[in-house]
């Protein structure tokens, strides 16, 4: 009976101690001049109440919601989880935005292309504004410690952010998203470190460049290279041509694709470009656990094995302050 009691007692101490570290999941909405805007608070908690943590914004692609890229909902049957574990790992609070929608009717952001007539209008540079300030105001968020990171639409307003709210940022992190090749946006003119991961099969944001899109998504304009997209940016950054080149070891050989790190600049605590090129893989994320349905693989190509996407992107990040 003691023994059984002793249990008992350790087991509520667990549960006790689970619960005040417990991962919060919370809807919000923010007033803005254009309307009620809406986004998702995933918090895990801080190992301490002392100091101040962390924070990643996650930015969706067109036609997704902002659940998905917490792992909260699936996107045609594929549920991303990578920044949530990431998250619980590292005491990260992420913050997901919703995008609004565009004249097709899917939520889209308003990034720089000039020629992409279903994105949104609204002004997602002020809303993103807004909700640092309001982490950092309300969510005891480190304001040097602010970081970035979108996906396809998401990442091509992850590079306007990288533009317009640069001094805000400690680095920005973009998959499967090209720089405008119609830009109405003045080019990157502030040093920033960028993390970027592209398929050189991606089938909607195409590594050579060009039309943005497939037969399901049309009127997203078109990019430059993902090549000239790395150059870009490692040319506001004062970056040389030269980079430090890593091939991930492969390790699954029923992979189609392969992973490499090109990194420039060899002060991880200062700025940095970081390219994951993965080759023959689609416009998706990179993991080593998780895989998507067959049918998604055949719109987006293929996924690759030997990187996880987030790991990665937050190993960069962390080093980085503003």
């Amino acid at each position: 009976m003691a023994v059984s009691i002793r249990r008992l007692a350790v087991w509520v101490a667990l549960c006790v101690a689970t619960a005040a570290h417990a991962t919060e999941y919370a809807a919000h909405t923010l007033a803005r001049p254009d309307g009620e805007r809406r986004y998702l608070v995933l918090d895990p908690g801080a190992p301490d109440a002392s100091g101040k943590r962390p924070m990643v914004i996650l930015l969706h692609g067109h036609g997704e919601e902002a659940a998905a890229v917490l792992g909260r909902a699936s996107f045609a049957g594929y549920t991303p989880r990578d920044w949530a574990r990431m998250a619980e790992r590292e005491h990260l609070l992420l913050i997901a935005p919703e995008g609004v929608k565009g004249s097709d009717g899917k939520v889209a952001w308003n990034d720089c292309r000039g020629d992409a007539a279903t994105n949104a209008t609204t002004d997602d540079v002020g809303f993103i504004g807004a909700l640092i300030d309001r982490a950092v105001a309300d969510m005891r968020v480190d304001p040097r410690r602010v970081y970035v990171f979108g996906f396809s639409n998401g990442g091509g307003m992850a590079y306007r952010l990288g533009i317009e709210l640069a001094p805000r940022l400690a680095a920005i992190g973009v998959q499967s998203a090209l720089m405008p090749a119609r830009s109405r946006c003045a080019p990157p003119a502030r040093p920033v470190s960028v993390f970027i991961l592209h398929g050189t099969a991606d089938p909607i944001a195409p590594y050579a460049g060009g039309e943005v899109g497939n037969w399901l998504t049309r009127g997203r304009g078109s990019g430059l290279g993902a090549e000239a997209t790395v150059a870009a940016w490692r040319k506001v950054d004062g970056l040389p041509d030269a980079a430090d080149v890593v091939r991930f070891p492969h390790l699954h050989a029923d992979d189609p694709t392969t992973a490499t790190r090109l990194l420039w600049g060899g002060d991880a605590a200062g700025v940095q470009v970081e390219f994951v090129r993965i080759d023959g893989g689609g416009h998706v994320n990179a993991s080593k656990d998780e895989d998507m349905p067959w049918l998604l693989k055949k719109i987006l190509g293929p996924m690759n094995h030997d990187v996880d996407m987030a790991d990665e992107a937050w190993r960069f990040f962390r080093t980085k302050t503003r």
